[in-house]
């Protein structure tokens, strides 16, 4: 390859990389403008289905039918059952007991019903349980932190920080996760906790989407996958862009449940 093509090629990468990214930007405020339940159900569940399908490359694990039917059962009861999280389990149960009934069990088919299955569906719980400013403080958070990682690390970086992800540095992980605690602290404060709190839970998302973002590269690099899918020019697969969003999600809404409780302690006791 010349000169010219390489800059060539590069820059149509660059180019798709960047209307996909304002494409999803474009669609992701019209979402949370609409603010609708049932829309919000849809748009995720169809990212959830792609995402679960990418999972099984990740893992390496036979596809079979039934696996896709119980994962359309899957985000249909999350839509019916007041709590999402447990139609993950139910139906991941359902999936261990046909498998030791056709006595073709494999422990990896279980897997997409824990990851991406389990964090799409807290994900949708967060939605469901604190409202359109927690997914705009979430997302916020994570893309601060990468952003941040990236350029802090192209700035100041010296220190590897992990084998899994050679190319990130420590100073610029440390960059990104105190950008990002900077500014979502405020975040807190729209869905009811304070400002202290805000710090708290914005770094413990911060740091779950950097872990996040490593474990989809350790799978990435077990399976020999650039990217787990091609559905984002530019950008990979869904759990590409959702990889950190994802484990983000399930730390804050565990900590966002926790905090209401630990304010209200008679719900304890119901």
């Amino acid at each position: 390859m010349n000169l010219k093509e390489f800059f060539s090629n590069s820059f149509s990468k660059e180019k798709q990389r960047y209307i996909t990214g304002v494409l999803i930007i474009a669609a992701l405020a019209l979402i949370l403008y609409v603010n609708e339940i049932i829309l919000v159900w849809f748009i995720l569940g169809i990212a959830y289905l792609v995402g679960f399908s990418e999972s099984i490359k990740l893992f390496d694990c036979k596809s079979h039918s039934v696996m896709y039917v119980l994962a359309v059962i899957v985000w249909i009861f999350a839509g019916l059952n007041g709590r999402p999280l447990e139609s993950s389990i139910f139906i991941a149960m359902l999936m261990a007991g046909y498998l030791g009934y056709k006595k073709s069990f494999n422990p990896k088919q279980i897997l997409p019903f824990i990851y991406p299955s389990i964090p799409f569906l807290v994900l949708f719980s967060v939605y469901k349980d604190f409202g359109r400013v927690a997914i705009i403080w979430l997302i916020v958070v994570v893309a601060l932190t990468d952003i941040g990682a990236y350029f802090g690390g192209k700035a100041f970086g010296r220190t590897p920080f992990t084998p899994t992800s050679p190319n990130k540095t420590l100073e610029g992980a440390v960059i990104g996760l105190a950008i990002a605690v900077a500014v979502g602290s405020f975040f807190g404060i729209g869905v009811g906790t304070n400002f202290i709190i805000g710090i708290f839970v914005s770094f413990a998302i911060s740091l779950s989407a950097i872990l996040g973002d490593l474990y989809e590269s350790y799978l990435k690099r077990n399976a020999n996958l650039k990217d787990s899918g091609k559905l984002l020019p530019g950008h990979g697969g869904v759990l590409d862009r959702l990889d950190a969003i994802l484990f983000g999600a399930i730390t804050m809404h565990f900590l966002l449940y926790f905090l209401t409780i630990w304010k209200e302690p008679s719900v304890i006791f119901i």
